[in-house]
């Protein structure tokens, strides 16, 4: 009895040391492992891969970021050079798209080509009032303000109630005002670009980021809109009221870091937010057009990145994106 026990012992004893043997000899468990073998990187997918993190070289400057692409957050944007008409940036350019209170550009030219007396006193009536997008304004019905001022704080805060006042005053009432804008649009070579209103509310004023680059060059040609649009603050004093303080719409116009000679900011839903400028950066003049911002600093951010990307850039060929 004793011998045939451990016969079965040593028969499950060999065949345990087979089946090891057999396992060693596919590799799916290995019993003992060279150096090669235990230093052997895995190899992983590309699901399993772990991305390495970056280290700026120390060589590499934050400055030498700067150059390259430009990247806006803007729908539509264009940036040109004032003197020589060269294309600097463009994204969009062509698109056809509804343009806020911009739209108060071609209302204050409008004003000044009909050559009424700036001294003149208009009052707010409640045909002025905003019907469209029910906008507060601080102009409340029966204010009296001269057309100066009216268009000091159309441009400056694009004012609403300011501008419809201005295009109601005008000769032939709001509808003559409108065609006139429409002539006037046609004169300067805006192609793509109709108006509806004087403030900008009516989603039907409509233009492209080319089109506004020449109304943006041909506003500038008038001093009093260079004045009243790049002032950092105004007060006005009504008939019946206490003064009241207005500021720029614009952020950048208080920043010592820009050189701005005209602007003019715009909103509402249907165009996102819009900036437009005449600004020297790095002794060159630029016109800027940035439309259709998702989010109120969009303009303002994308405005300093291409500050920035011009002042750290050289430029040999225009980028169009």
């Amino acid at each position: 009895m004793r011998r045939i026990t451990i016969t079965l012992v040593c028969l499950l004893l060999s065949s345990t040391a087979f089946a090891l043997s057999v396992d060693d000899a596919v590799g799916t468990a290995p019993l003992k492992q060279t150096y090669t073998e235990r230093n052997h990187r895995p190899s992983y997918s590309s699901r399993e891969r772990v991305r390495p993190v970056y280290r700026r070289p120390k060589h590499e400057t934050r400055q030498s970021q700067q150059v390259g692409k430009l990247r806006l957050a803007s729908a539509s944007a264009l940036v040109i050079d004032q003197t020589n008409g060269a294309m600097l940036y463009g994204k969009n350019i062509g698109a056809r798209q509804p343009i806020a209170s911009i739209t108060k550009l071609m209302t204050a030219m409008v004003v000044l080509d009909g050559h009424q007396a700036l001294d003149e006193k208009i009052s707010v009536t409640e045909d002025d009032v905003d019907h469209i997008k029910f906008s507060t304004s601080r102009l409340t019905v029966g204010s009296v303000l001269t057309r100066f001022e009216m268009l000091q704080l159309a441009l400056m805060s694009s004012e609403n109630r300011a501008a419809s006042a201005l295009g109601r005053s005008y000769p032939g009432g709001i509808e003559a005002f409108v065609e006139a804008m429409n002539n006037k649009a046609k004169a300067i070579g805006m192609d793509d670009s109709t108006f509806a209103d004087a403030s900008g509310l009516d989603q039907r004023n409509m233009s492209t980021a080319s089109d506004l680059a020449r109304m943006v060059g041909a506003a500038y040609g008038y001093d009093v809109i260079r004045q009243v649009s790049t002032t950092a603050s105004y007060i006005v004093e009504t008939d019946n009221y206490r003064p009241t303080q207005y500021r720029n719409s614009n952020a950048l116009i208080s920043n010592k870091d820009w050189d701005i000679g005209l602007s003019k900011t715009g909103f509402i839903r249907e165009a996102g937010h819009c900036l437009v400028m005449q600004a020297q950066i790095s002794t060159r003049n630029l016109i800027i057009i940035l439309l259709d911002g998702q989010g109120k600093m969009t303009r303002v951010g994308d405005a300093n990145r291409i500050k920035k990307w011009l002042e750290n850039t050289q430029f040999k060929s225009n980028q169009i994106s």
